[in-house]
């Protein structure tokens, strides 16, 4: 049985696996909230392509979608991301315990000298 906290890791797993998706979060994180025209000018593909990308987004809690007007303005929700860096901190201390451990045996090999 999946629980609901699995799925949504899930969903916040396979919200990031996109290129296009990401690039979104990288425009709203660097430039600010922008509305759904001023996004879709970053990208070459037709703005219901783009909606459903940032309705993703949203259902994995990484936007949030604001009505200004007739505009809907998109800004980043950063929070669901920490999560996603604690999921990798146990990857990141095995890697790095690794690499230290063939600094060690590099450092105890003899040097050749030719």
């Amino acid at each position: 049985m999946v629980t609901q906290s699995a799925q949504d890791q899930d969903r916040l797993f396979a919200a990031l696996a996109n290129a296009t998706r990401r690039e979104v979060l990288r425009l709203l994180r660097d430039q600010g909230p922008q509305p759904v025209q001023a996004l879709a000018d970053h990208f070459d593909m037709r703005r219901p392509s783009l909606s459903e990308h940032l309705k993703v987004l949203r259902e994995a809690g990484l936007v949030s979608e604001e009505r200004q007007g007739r505009q809907r303005v998109y800004r980043l929700e950063a929070a669901p991301l920490a999560e996603v860096q604690d999921w990798l901190h146990p990857y990141e201390r095995f890697w790095r315990e690794k690499l230290r451990g063939l600094g060690d045996l590099l450092d105890r090999m003899p040097d050749n000298e030719t």
